[in-house]
């Protein structure tokens, strides 16, 4: 943890790999990522955890599939939302988009089970800065 503020900003301009989270900070037991996304991440799902996202910048758009149906959810920059644990979700964004993630520490960004990764998608459980 650093004893000083970070720039989300200055954190994102530090890397550019796509769908690639990068550790900003952690409270308690919990990771602060966040990343640089465009185009589709992967079909996936966390077990054990729920999965916060904020739009830093862009827009996100997570599909989700529920009870034998599919719905998408559409995220403007400056909105969260949370996929609840054991949601089968994709998130994508069309034109490209900045976000914040918490989850715990250790948690994979293509989750407990997943479709098969494209090479753009990077299994991770978070990159330090």
């Amino acid at each position: 943890m650093s004893p000083h503020p970070i720039s989300l900003s200055k954190a994102l301009d530090s890397f550019d790999a796509l769908w690639s989270p990068r550790i900003v900070t952690r409270v308690n037991d919990y990771d602060v990522r966040v990343a640089k996304v465009a185009d589709e991440h992967v079909w996936h799902v966390h077990d054990h955890t729920d999965e916060f996202f904020q739009v830093l910048d862009g827009e996100l758009l997570i599909a989700l599939r529920e009870d034998g149906a599919e719905r998408t959810v559409v995220l403007p920059r400056g909105s969260v939302f949370v996929v609840p644990r054991g949601v089968e979700h994709k998130p994508s964004s069309p034109e490209g988009a900045s976000i914040l993630l918490f989850e715990p520490t250790g948690t994979l960004s293509v989750g407990d089970r997943h479709d098969e990764l494209p090479a753009h998608v990077d299994a991770t459980t978070g990159h330090g800065l």
